[in-house]
């Protein structure tokens, strides 16, 4: 089963834990890079916070199989 993630900032992201979505926060550039190595492979939707999104932006295309989107700030 495919799981949902979130990666950016903790303050923008705190929501949707309630969800039901892995929360992952990283409050900058370096914590960005971090999550996204250790995230699972079981992940099929991960939400960025625009930060993330710019942090990730060449990363992004290496996983074909993985849909992600920029959530509002």
């Amino acid at each position: 089963m495919r799981r949902v993630a979130a990666i950016g900032e903790g303050a923008v992201l705190a929501g949707y834990g309630l969800a039901g979505v892995e929360v992952v926060p990283a409050e900058d550039a370096a914590a960005v890079l971090r999550a996204w190595a250790a995230l699972e492979a079981e992940v099929g939707l991960l939400l960025l916070t625009p930060a993330a999104e710019a942090a990730l932006a060449s990363e992004l295309a290496e996983r074909d199989e993985l849909v992600w989107a920029v959530v509002p700030a």
